[in-house]
């Protein structure tokens, strides 16, 4: 036990210090959210095709009649076994959100490389629902860099969240954010690596218990399983 166990004034005490603290992170955070928003965006010029449930679909058909799409980058590519164990931690928060996203102009979707046929495979094991949708002969993943060439693999080297560094995977998550207005799709946002944490639910509880992530600064998720492989 690392922790000074003091008496209830003192605990009070020295936790409304830390409050003054969190109401000013809070306030950075909706000043860095709005910064977000306040970006500049551009306009989507590449005819991307996907292919889902219902067939082949644009990137404007994927926002079903809504304006705003919210978009999570699986690593998943054509010739996985199955999908990666981090992005599925993070995907077992996505399941109830849809619903409530949609209630708010926005519709949120799943994207790979894998045959659709094989992301569906594994989004049954997984006991999912949300739209996980497939990029499989389109450029879409590379162009919103979180799949990698054969040529990547080759030299070592990789142009990943926004800066030229080691080839790690040639799949690598990432989230993105559309807007739509009439026949144009607008790009607005892309995060990737540690801009992913504020999506993971159970990393931010996680870090509010006592024992933190519990996690060595050099293997940060070896411990994940797919939640089906738990023992």
């Amino acid at each position: 036990m690392k922790n000074k166990v003091v008496s209830h004034d003192e605990w009070i005490k020295a936790r409304k210090s830390l409050l003054v603290k969190e109401k000013a992170f809070t306030r950075m955070r909706d000043t860095m959210t709005a910064q977000i928003r306040a970006l500049p965006w551009r306009r989507i010029e590449k005819p991307y095709v996907f292919e889902s449930l219902k067939g082949k679909e644009s990137l404007r058909d994927l926002f079903d009649g809504r304006t705003q799409l919210a978009m999570y980058h699986f690593m998943l590519g054509p010739d996985w076994e199955q999908g990666c164990k981090s992005c599925s931690f993070w995907a077992d928060g996505f399941q109830g959100i849809p619903i409530h996203l949609a209630h708010r102009d926005v519709t949120f979707v799943v994207v790979s490389r894998a045959p659709i046929t094989k992301i569906e495979q594994f989004k049954a094991r997984m006991g999912w629902t949300f739209t996980w949708v497939s990029s499989e002969g389109s450029d879409f993943n590379f162009d919103f860099g979180v799949s990698f060439s054969e040529e990547d693999e080759r030299a070592g080297q990789a142009f990943y969240n926004y800066t030229d560094g080691h080839f790690m995977s040639d799949e690598m998550p990432g989230a993105s954010f559309f807007y739509r207005h009439d026949s144009d799709v607008f790009h607005a946002y892309s995060t990737y690596a540690r801009g992913l944490d504020m999506l993971n639910a159970a990393y931010n509880w996680l870090d509010l218990v006592p024992k933190g992530r519990d996690e060595p600064s050099d293997a940060t998720m070896d411990w994940v399983r797919h939640h089906d492989r738990y023992v």
